[in-house]
């Protein structure tokens, strides 16, 4: 049973490898491949394939336009919601030190 007392563990290292997402890239890259398609498609190759989407990331996209108008329709509604609160809650407090 050998025993270390001096011994001290290294600290582990982390590496991380990093990457580039260009999306303008991604969604000229699946342009060509559906247009590629199409054409075979046309010559009367691959007659069941069907063009499908990919969506990753087309609600972030799209939540960045509307982002504004909910996130103001969601606080009036929040201030609404506590200005009534408010109120219900001093008319309780009066009523009850009456």
């Amino acid at each position: 049973m050998g025993m270390k007392f001096l011994h001290l563990p290294r600290a582990k290292q982390f590496t991380i490898t990093t990457r580039f997402y260009d999306p303008q890239k991604e969604a000229m890259k699946e342009r060509e491949e559906r247009i590629k398609k199409e054409l075979e498609l046309e010559d009367g190759h691959e007659p069941g394939t069907y063009y499908r989407a990919n969506i990753k990331g087309q609600f972030r996209n799209q939540g960045k336009l509307s982002h504004s108008k909910t996130v103001a329709e969601a606080r009036r509604k929040s201030n609404k919601r506590l200005f009534y609160i408010v109120i219900i809650l001093s008319i309780l407090f009066y009523l009850l030190l009456k």
